[in-house]
């Protein structure tokens, strides 16, 4: 079986001196490769192309036989990396919490340990019958999230 740790590796050395980088990586018992790349602006189908051909021919199909599949992060995809976070501070995105919570709010802030989401919520406001309308900014670690995604509005 054909090693992930090899594969990000000559992905890496392909792509140093570009804004890309690589997002996952996973081998399949029959040695199905499936490689996930993303940018700080975009990643064309070309790219993909051409990095796939360059691993590729750093491979011996002779030694053991592979297919290999290279990707861009697609919009509604999971982020996987703390690169992809930080490229979306400012952005919406829809996060889903371990308990069951779906938050869509800005990104507005991202650490090693979690991120801040800036968002409104009904609150009781003191002098007020009815909940109202505050924007709330809070932050969540890492291990209360479930996943985090870009959202993109359509309307």
């Amino acid at each position: 079986m054909i090693d992930t740790k090899k594969i990000v590796a000559l992905a890496e050395q392909k792509m140093e001196g570009t804004d890309l980088f690589v997002v996952e990586c996973s081998v399949s018992p029959a040695n199905e490769i499936e490689l996930t790349i993303d940018s700080d602006k975009s990643v064309a189908i070309d790219t993909c192309v051409e990095l796939s051909r360059a691993i590729e021919a750093e491979l011996d199909r002779e030694e053991e036989d592979f297919s290999l599949m290279v990707a861009s992060a697609g919009i509604g995809s999971e982020l996987k990396s703390l690169r992809q976070y930080r490229k979306l501070v400012g952005r919406s995105v829809e996060v889903l919490l371990l308990n069951g919570i779906k938050i869509l709010a800005r990104l507005d802030e991202v650490t090693d340990e979690g991120i801040t989401l800036f968002y409104e919520e009904k609150q009781a406001v003191e002098g007020h019958k009815r909940k109202q309308l505050v924007q709330v900014s809070h932050p969540y670690p890492f291990s209360e999230i479930k996943y985090t995604k870009e959202w993109i509005d359509f309307k």
